[in-house]
């Protein structure tokens, strides 16, 4: 499947947006799962460009490459902002889950609800390289 590549920008959303509406189109994704893919991508790209490249004065590239395989519909995110694992944020957000309501802070729970949607995530340093592994299967339970 093609490649895309964009600016650490906020602007690139969008693109970014649609290549993922396109990739869930071409493998056949029901409404509900490419609408969680695509909520669990923006939520990771958003986070590539708002903590590790703008917020540290850095400038760069997000890249976005995808697969699609008996397995399932598999996109995978790589840039070189600072080192960030969103695994270990979503422990964090799924332990402020238990807290009470009153007793939570507004927000912050992002990437526990974004990631929720998928059938596999999975993050990865390489070097000087980030990168976040999505999958989603094709007709999954989560496909529905």
């Amino acid at each position: 499947m093609v490649a895309l590549r964009v600016p650490a920008v906020l602007d690139s959303l969008a693109a970014i947006s649609c290549y993922v509406q396109r990739l869930a189109a071409a493998a056949g994704l029901d409404k509900k799962p490419a609408y969680r893919l695509r909520l669990a991508v923006d939520e990771i790209a958003t986070n590539i460009i708002t903590h590790g490249y703008l917020e540290a004065g850095r400038t760069g590239d997000v890249a976005l490459q995808a697969r699609m395989d008996t397995e399932g519909l598999t996109v995978i995110l790589e840039d070189r902002g600072i080192p960030f694992d969103p695994s270990g944020r979503e422990r964090q957000e799924q332990a402020r889950t238990r807290e009470p309501l009153e007793a939570r802070p507004i927000g912050g729970l992002g990437l526990l609800l974004a990631l929720d949607g998928v059938d596999h995530f999975r993050y990865e340093r390489v070097g000087d390289l980030n990168r976040n592994i999505l999958m989603v299967r094709v007709g999954s339970p989560t496909q529905g």
